[in-house]
């Protein structure tokens, strides 16, 4: 089993045409490659997930799969969904794609109690008793938190469960994970407070920034887990601006637009009901990049 950590990047998905743009999404994946990521994160909420075909998943999936072969950049690939068998049909894919591990949303507008995610979370492990699991927390978006408590559990009953993607955005919840599994793997999920996680003893990050500023994200998360906590700091410091304009408006309207503008991808298109941000935070964004050097940036 593998666990994936250290600098991963939720890709965002291009469209073209109102439908997957395969060439596009193999040349971000391999931009993230050359500027020193960890591991891609494929079919994520970044990814648009919630509105992309089955066929579209599985396929973004075994595209990533492809470019990262014969690297040393690993596939941790999205799998989740309210609905626990589509979760496992998802999870099963994946692994037979050759992904080195998955992470799985918590169930969205279901609202389950805490014995429901144990049980939904523990059917998935059991799927693909081979294959890393990473729970992603993230209620903001699913109206659900995996609780400490349910975390614990989960880690200590299903050997590949090994971590967690927080995107709660509590800091405490981090502290009360690892003073009570140091061994847990825990990822963060916030652009923002990736420092303070990773000085805590997280296990790296999943970024959304990373989509336009690969080099420095890698940096900043490399620095902090070889113990150059200064380093690491300051560059998370650097990157507060564009950390916060992504989330001006719900992610990933505002990362796609950053890319858009950069030249990193042709077209701007999102799937209903999702549309580009507003021309003022258009503006927002755009002046605010103007303070990074983006590599690749046409």
């Amino acid at each position: 089993m593998t666990k994936v950590t250290g600098a991963t990047t939720a890709l965002i998905t291009p469209f073209k045409n109102g439908k997957l743009d395969e060439q596009s999404y193999a040349n971000l994946i391999k931009r993230q490659i050359a500027n020193g990521m960890d591991a891609i994160c494929p079919v994520g909420t970044t990814g648009e997930s919630a509105t992309l075909t089955h066929d579209e998943h599985k396929r973004c999936i075994e595209i990533a799969v492809e470019v990262c072969q014969g690297t040393s950049c690993k596939v941790l690939a999205g799998s989740g969904s309210n609905a626990t068998a589509e979760a496992i049909e998802l999870a099963i894919h994946a692994e037979k794609s050759g992904v080195d591990a998955i992470f799985s949303v918590s169930p969205y507008y279901n609202k389950p109690s805490q014995e429901g995610l144990y049980q939904h979370y523990k059917a998935i492990a059991n799927a693909v008793p081979d294959l890393g699991v990473m729970l992603y927390n993230v209620p903001g978006r699913t109206m659900v938190d995996i609780s400490a408590d349910t975390t614990i559990r989960l880690f200590d009953e299903c050997p590949n469960i090994y971590g967690v993607k927080e995107a709660t955005g509590s800091l405490e919840r981090t502290v009360e994970l690892l003073s009570r599994r140091p061994e847990l793997a825990v990822i963060s999920g916030d652009d923002a407070i990736d420092f303070p996680i990773l000085a805590n003893g997280g296990a790296g990050s999943t970024s959304v920034t990373s989509n336009l500023l690969p080099d420095l994200k890698s940096q900043m998360v490399h620095a902090a887990l070889e113990g150059d906590f200064k380093a690491s700091k300051a560059l998370n410091d650097m990157l507060y601006p564009i950390n916060s304009v992504m989330f001006c408006e719900a992610n990933p309207m505002p990362i796609k637009a950053a890319m858009y503008i950069a030249g990193l991808i042709d077209t701007l298109e999102y799937r209903l009901p999702l549309v580009a941000p507003s021309l003022e935070n258009m503006k927002k964004i755009e002046e605010v990049m103007k303070s990074y050097n983006i590599k690749g940036m046409k």
